[in-house]
């Protein structure tokens, strides 16, 4: 089948499903590349924690932090911030910045991820992407701006109605009444910028080898496995990957290796039509189309 027409393929397969996404997979060896209008921009949501920790793990290496220091948290204080991790606690307790990192790309962490840009703000990781060359990735707010959208005020059993607001009140230009929605206000990128991420990470770049190389680590670990994980773990193969997730929006990006040496930087952002909160179809396509665009790119 040539290109032009898996792509077309792929995209009906999308929109008979309620999604429009951003994809984009490539062989990060040679740099060759396919994808589903990639440079479409979306809001980030958690995969902001991917720079984030860049950004703490460099101020680390360079002794403006101390990965050591424990920063308390308390059980409480920000319960809207999400259900995983410190937010369940039952007790105080310090917890080092280096393992606040791995609970922000691990478990997706919002109060740890809080916690770590109140030591490195928005601006401070926009400007550790921009030293590390990568263009195209916006961050302008931390995650506590992520914990008040409509469904947050809602009960859960209306949780639906600001999926249906999601869905209704965006603009053709990219913005939208609900300001985590909006790339013109939100923390935002493409499927290009990530990959472009994630070739940083994974092959010499301005990025430190020592800070690429925790950062892969983290990624490795992380437990959000729901999306993408299922096309590409293997025995014979490596995903590391982060996951974001906000309202209509369901992304994953992340890196296959596999054991013949091919390594590819894939990326999946996406929006659906559909008003409800759990789509694992929508998640079992996304991860369908990434990997049929993998197996393109292998085949070539």
């Amino acid at each position: 089948m040539s290109e032009a027409s898996l792509l077309r393929d792929l995209r009906q397969d999308l929109d008979d499903a309620g999604l429009r996404g951003s994809f984009l997979v490539r062989d990060l060896r040679t740099g060759t590349e396919v994808g589903i209008e990639p440079d479409l921009a979306y809001p980030t949501a958690s995969l902001v924690k991917v720079p984030l920790a860049i950004s703490i793990f460099d101020r680390i290496r360079t002794g403006e932090l101390d990965g050591a220091e424990g920063i308390l948290v308390e059980p409480g204080r920000d319960t809207t911030l999400g259900v995983t991790g410190i937010t369940k606690f039952r007790h105080p307790a310090r917890i080092s910045i280096e393992d606040l990192v791995y609970l922000s790309i691990c478990l997706s962490d919002n109060v740890a991820s809080e916690a770590l840009f109140a030591l490195a703000p928005p601006a401070q990781v926009a400007e550790a992407m921009r030293a590390a060359g990568v263009r195209g990735l916006t961050i302008r707010h931390s995650i506590r701006e992520l914990s008040d959208t409509p469904a947050d005020r809602l009960r859960a059993a209306d949780v639906h109605l600001a999926h249906v607001l999601a869905i209704g009140a965006g603009t053709a230009g990219r913005g939208h009444g609900i300001p985590q929605l909006d790339v013109t206000r939100a923390s935002s990128g493409s499927a290009r910028a990530f990959v472009d991420l994630l070739q940083a990470l994974w092959t010499p770049s301005p990025i430190d080898p020592g800070v690429a190389a925790r950062v892969r680590a983290l990624m490795a670990d992380n437990l959000m496995r729901q999306r993408l994980t299922p096309d590409f773990s293997s025995d014979s193969t490596l995903w590391s990957s982060k996951t974001g997730t906000l309202l209509n929006l369901r992304h994953e990006v992340g890196v296959v290796e596999h054991d013949d040496g091919q390594v590819f930087g894939v990326a999946a952002l996406t929006e659906s039509q559909v008003a409800a909160r759990a789509q694992p179809e929508a998640e079992a396509l996304m991860g369908r189309v990434a990997r049929t665009l993998r197996d393109h790119l292998r085949g070539m």
